[in-house]
């Protein structure tokens, strides 16, 4: 079941293809917690390269996702979202477990540490099958466009 599909997601996030990361959202609790899905398919922009004869999703990219998912609980909180854009501003305690290939399902649940009126501050968590792929501490500051 999805809260929100990628055309409601569009409408928050500036994120457009290739780089929107995220596919739908299926729970959210407003300024606590949030979880997305990314369906990985061979035809990621990405596999071209990363690597060809054995394709892996770049960590980096995975913490993007958590990232954007993070930026939709945040900016669901102002009424003047569309005048405003998520930049990140740090990553800490980023750790990779295991690959995430063409086929996954990546469930990303981000949630909030701190959502300030500028400063927002998550903890989230993409897993595969329920293991964990990747986590991080992910910090941004949504600013005027």
């Amino acid at each position: 079941m999805s809260i929100l599909d990628s055309i409601a997601i569009q409408e928050l996030l500036p994120h457009r293809y290739p780089f929107l990361l995220v596919d739908k959202i299926i729970e959210i609790v407003p300024r606590e917690r949030i979880v997305g899905i990314k369906q990985v398919t061979i035809n990621e922009y990405f596999f071209q390269g990363h690597f060809p004869e054995a394709p892996v999703m770049p960590g980096v990219l995975i913490i993007e996702a958590l990232a954007q998912v993070g930026a939709i609980l945040a900016l669901r909180e102002f009424e003047d979202r569309s005048k405003k854009i998520p930049f990140f501003s740090g990553i800490e305690k980023a750790k990779f477990r295991r690959p995430v290939v063409p086929g996954d399902t990546l469930v990303l649940e981000v949630e909030a540490l701190r959502i300030g009126s500028k400063v927002q501050k998550m903890r989230g968590e993409a897993k595969v099958d329920g293991q964990i792929a990747a986590e991080a501490e992910i910090m941004s500051v949504i600013a005027d466009r």
